[in-house]
């Protein structure tokens, strides 16, 4: 169990990494947009976190202007789930239910893990550990919702559920960079008045 700020970040950096191939495979192989929306966020993370832990030494003004370029990149996901989601509406067809609901089981417990070892440092280093925070916790709630999505689509077999979920995706990624933007520009404004 990592025991601070910077083994933690390490240690979801990987984690993160490690489970984008195979969301994104699994995504490509059933035409997943939940899938695909989550996997990309897998990416993200890991990037976000990378980041994170090159900043860690950084002074307070240099990291809120990192937390401020985080938040913009929390969209990126956002953005790509917009698109999928487009081409999976001209092409409405379910994905394959089964290796949506193991994925997104798998999933939850790498999410459920990072969330769990990063709420310990959710308050230290301000909007950077907040951003990593936010993010893993967001994926677990998008993974639990993934799982509804294809036990829905188990009964009435349709495309909507998981267009629904990754529509779900892309707005709590939303919501994300908002939240570390707004505290990152907090951090830069309390940084540059004066004492």
């Amino acid at each position: 169990m990592p025991t601070n700020l910077r083994q933690a970040v390490c240690f979801v950096a990987i984690a993160n990494l490690a489970y984008f191939g195979v969301e994104f495979a699994v995504a490509l192989s059933i035409g997943s947009v939940s899938l695909f929306a989550d996997s990309i966020d897998f990416l993200e993370d890991a990037s976000i976190n990378l980041l994170i832990l090159a900043a860690l030494r950084w002074s307070a003004k240099r990291r809120a202007r990192l937390g401020m370029i985080l938040a913009g990149i929390l969209l990126v996901p956002a953005v790509a789930t917009l698109w999928t989601a487009w081409t999976k509406f001209l092409l409405p067809v379910p994905p394959a239910v089964v290796p949506m609901t193991l994925t997104g089981l798998g999933a939850l417990v790498v999410n459920l893990t990072c969330a769990l070892i990063l709420a310990r440092f959710r308050h230290h280093g301000g909007s950077l550990s907040r951003a990593a925070f936010l993010s893993a916790r967001n994926d677990a709630i998008a993974n639990v919702a993934i799982m509804l999505a294809a036990g829905v689509a188990a009964l009435y077999p349709s495309a909507w559920p998981d267009l629904i979920v990754g529509l779900g995706i892309a707005i709590l990624n939303a919501d994300a960079a908002r939240a570390v933007f707004s505290a990152a520009r907090a951090e830069h404004l309390s940084d540059e008045s004066p004492s």
